[in-house]
């Protein structure tokens, strides 16, 4: 089990912020594994929000009854648990932490079309995640495939991102990241420990510019590389989980 250290962040902590109204004795309980990316959705996203909790190490080899009592239906992380509520899913997570704290800065825009458009490219980057987790766990005679299923995602982002942006670029605001940032920080931000256990370029900057830039770019922003584990951690676990042929336990 690789293992991540306990976060918290007290109330009083937070109110000395400005910038969260943290009811008295409300707690946000984050379960997860330390190095699986839907949880570093979560996590980047109570952080941008400036939202106090506390972080609960699961060991995904032998779940604990709590994750089990909190997400009986798919026994995955990450969960949120909220005034005792708990959430599972990494994009519904998302989606509840931007109703329930309404604070600056926002995960969503305030325009309902772009705010629509956020939500289906957020969605197709969940989609270029599970492709890119297919080389993760496919077996080695696969990886051809499965590498050109990722390319063709990261097309079809580079293209459609393009268009999106209207300039053609993409320039990061590191106090205001988005659903959008999260998720591609989340998916991609570790992509060269990728590239060195499996000996291919995912994020090519000759053939994917603006994607390549957009993540060099979120991997310099404070508060990404205080959620993004160390280089020699996510090689480690992806050498762990090749050889163990695992399959991360995560949504």
């Amino acid at each position: 089990m690789i293992t991540h250290p306990l976060l918290e962040a007290t109330e009083n902590q937070a109110k000395n912020q400005g910038k969260v109204k943290w009811k008295e004795k409300t707690k946000s309980s984050d379960m997860g594994c330390g190095l699986v990316d839907t949880l570093k959705r979560v996590e980047l996203a109570l952080r941008v929000k400036s939202i106090p909790y506390e972080y609960i190490e699961e060991d995904l080899s032998n779940k604990s009854p709590l994750l089990l009592h909190y997400n009986p239906v798919h026994k995955k992380i990450p969960v949120l648990v909220h005034n005792g509520k708990p959430l599972a899913e990494s994009m519904i997570i998302l989606e509840y932490i931007e109703e329930s704290w309404k604070n600056a800065p926002r995960l969503l825009p305030e325009d309902p079309y772009q705010r629509a458009q956020t939500r289906f490219w957020a969605s197709f980057v969940q989609q270029l995640f599970e492709a890119v987790l297919k080389l993760v766990t496919s077996k080695e005679e696969e990886h051809e495939k499965t590498i050109e299923e990722a390319y063709e995602k990261l097309e079809v982002l580079e293209k459609g991102m393009r268009e999106f942006f209207g300039d053609g670029g993409r320039r990061i605001d590191g106090q205001n990241l988005g659903v959008l940032n999260i998720m591609v920080s989340a998916v991609l931000a570790t992509h060269k420990a990728n590239e060195e256990v499996f000996r291919v370029k995912i994020v090519d900057p000759e053939r994917f510019p603006l994607m390549f830039s957009w993540v060099e770019q979120l991997n310099e922003v404070p508060l990404v590389k205080e959620v993004v584990p160390p280089h020699d951690k996510v090689v480690a676990l992806l050498h762990f989980v090749r050889e163990n042929g695992l399959n991360p336990s995560s949504s």
